[in-house]
């Protein structure tokens, strides 16, 4: 089954884009690869549950047709977000980028770094291969109920396992997704959202498994449409810890995703045309803090 599906990105919600950014580009090395303004709320609720205008920033170290990357979502008007302990890292491997960090000699060999948002990225020491970017740690109060909804239910295969973490993904050349065994999750206002691609004829069974199994759908299928781009079907689950995950028609979202060579200018445009600080330090305000 792990064939005909694979892991396309993370979404993050941002409150500091350009700060954003520059961690991303200039510490860590990323590219822009797509770059969309909206002016208003998405159906699949891609920004949270917000109705005003908003941006998405798709970032990473290739194109999302071999590459595991990062959306960035960002509210305009909204400064920061609350978070929980549901997101606990994304994984990459290259020695590069750990030597550039690596500035006190620390002789271990993984260092955690924060994002101006607060999100932590964990650099290895490792040999990046095609994708540096590994996976993403999750929590989970149940490791057997996590295994039965992403193995179990979704098609993941089982890389790794004790009684503390549990580590699947769709092949070894994709992005894996790492369970940690928590106490509790709180998923506050910053969760996230991570996305995979499955052939289109796969994605209404699949809803129907679901929800004969009793799991949760958030947004059952729809189509998504933007403006001249290709239409995109989804259907975004909730496993047994409320991480939402999306299913995308790969059909669709393989012409979508395309990389775009003119995205660095228009999110630098896009920036530079962000009075939204300056709006509201004239107020005497602050943004909103979620």
């Amino acid at each position: 089954m792990g064939c005909t599906r694979r892991s396309l990105h993370w979404v993050f919600k941002i409150g500091n884009r350009k700060k954003t950014i520059d961690f991303l580009k200039d510490l860590l090395g990323m590219k822009v690869l797509r770059h969309e303004e909206f002016s208003e709320g998405c159906d699949a609720a891609c920004n949270g549950p917000y109705d005003g205008k908003w941006s998405k920033t798709m970032i990473g170290y290739g194109p999302e047709q071999n590459h595991f990357v990062l959306e960035l979502t960002y509210n305009y008007g909204i400064g920061s977000y609350t978070k929980g302990n549901d997101f606990m890292g994304i994984h990459i491997n290259s020695k590069d980028i750990f030597k550039k960090i690596n500035k006190d000699m620390e002789k271990n060999d993984c260092i955690k770094i924060d994002s101006p948002d607060g999100y932590s990225f964990y650099i290895h020491d490792e040999n990046q291969g095609n994708d540096p970017v590994r996976g993403v740690s999750l929590a989970t109060t149940d490791l057997d109920k996590a295994k039965q909804f992403w193995n179990g239910l979704l098609g993941l295969d089982v890389i790794s396992e004790n009684e503390k973490e549990l580590r699947m993904a769709y092949s070894d050349s994709q992005a894996f997704v790492h369970f940690v065994k928590s106490e509790s999750v709180n998923h506050a206002q910053a969760y996230g959202r991570i996305a995979f691609a499955l052939p289109i004829e796969e994605l209404k069974p699949l809803e129907a498994k679901a929800k004969d199994a009793g799991y949760t759908i958030l947004t059952p299928f729809i189509t998504l449409s933007t403006p001249g781009k290709a239409d995109v079907s989804v259907v975004i689950f909730a496993d047994p810890d409320g991480h939402e995950i999306c299913f995308v028609g790969e059909a669709g979202f393989s012409e979508l995703s395309q990389v775009d060579d003119t995205a660095d200018d228009l999110l630098s445009n896009a920036m530079s045309m962000d009075k939204s600080d300056e709006w509201f330090a004239k107020k005497g305000k602050s943004k909103s803090q979620k």
